[in-house]
């Protein structure tokens, strides 16, 4: 897993699981998942050990 510049998260960027906005884009070896800073902290331990990427905005929410 690497972190990488990519396009910065919009307000119409949603999360996967629960539509809330989302402030991760996890790049994975078959697509793309967007998660809110709730649902990407509940599955971290796992993204962290299959992501390509991930590019997280959490920092804005504090």
């Amino acid at each position: 897993m690497s972190t990488t510049a990519v396009e910065e998260l919009t307000a119409a960027d949603r999360c996967d699981r629960c539509g809330a906005q989302a402030y991760l884009r996890v790049t994975l070896p078959a697509g793309e998942l967007l998660f809110c800073g709730h649902h990407g902290k509940a599955h971290a331990d796992r993204l962290k050990q299959v992501a390509l990427t991930i590019h997280d905005e959490t920092d804005k929410l504090n």
